[in-house]
């Protein structure tokens, strides 16, 4: 028989990408007032792997990945999905997005998004949002999945990931604080 062992907790990460650069600055600023200090921001990136956002959001898009300096418990990512999804309502612009937000975590093992679209490889966590598996670490790094967004499999993306995964693993360590 297994015993239920509690999860480590998790590194929070969040992907945020719009046509206007200066709302992903807003909204990372309006982010840290619910899941705490933002430790890490990427480069600016375009979006530009798909057009399925055109649309709604405009173009060209651009991106910035994130990270958080407080842990989380894996199980936070339902309420995070929650909140950004609260914050990506507060900035329509009628009925359509202006930024979509799109936390997850990284722990030693993967990395996680969240969404409210269920698939085949993805796992219902409550509240209508489920767990995208969307990278596994193997011998040393990160790894795409079939299903992986073409730009989470960028290599510009993996190293990031990496390099975060690395930081946690120090901090666990009790070699960063």
């Amino acid at each position: 028989m297994s015993k239920p062992i509690p999860a480590q907790k998790v590194k929070l990460i969040s992907s945020l990408f719009s046509a206007d650069v200066d709302l992903i600055t807003k909204v990372t600023k309006q982010v840290e007032n619910y899941f705490g200090i933002v430790d890490w921001v990427s480069e600016e990136i375009t979006f530009d792997r798909t057009t399925y956002y055109a649309k709604e959001m405009g173009w060209p898009l651009y991106r910035r990945f994130i990270s958080f300096e407080n842990l989380k418990h894996p199980e936070f990512l339902v309420e995070a999905k929650l909140i950004t999804n609260k914050i990506e309502n507060e900035h329509l612009s009628g009925e359509q997005r202006k930024i979509n937000i799109d936390p997850g975590y990284i722990s030693l093992e993967r990395l996680v998004l969240a969404t409210g679209k269920n698939y085949t490889h993805r796992i219902y966590l409550g509240n209508g949002i489920y767990a995208d598996l969307t990278l596994v670490f193997h011998a040393g790094s990160f790894k795409p999945l079939p299903w992986t967004y073409p730009d989470y499999k960028d290599e510009k993306a993996l190293a990031w990931f990496n390099t975060l995964r690395a930081d946690y693993l120090s901090y666990l360590r009790g070699e960063k604080n």
